[in-house]
């Protein structure tokens, strides 16, 4: 991906990443609150789902640079989207 196609991406992940950022600082605020665990965890599991959702679009963004860089051939593609699945997934 170029970097002029990047940006747009880049501003929605520090967006995404952001509200992820305040969810924790929540959390740790009903923590020092002594609020019950089972809110504690529910915004536990809300952050985490959208911690996620940002990791794999991050994921899928490394597969597109992968995926339609012109420098590779089908089989360096294949171990390259392989080899990204190996290790992050």
């Amino acid at each position: 991906m170029s970097p002029e196609n990047r940006a747009p991406h880049q501003d929605a992940m520090l967006k995404r990443l952001a509200r992820v950022e305040g969810q924790i600082r929540g959390i740790q605020a009903m923590i020092r609150r002594g609020e019950e665990c089972e809110a504690i965890a529910q915004q536990f599991a809300a952050a985490r789902k959208a911690l996620d959702k940002a990791y794999q679009e991050m994921l899928a963004c490394l597969l597109e640079e992968t995926v339609l860089d012109p420098a590779r051939d089908d089989a360096e593609t294949l171990a390259r989207v392989r080899a990204i699945f190996t290790k992050y997934t």
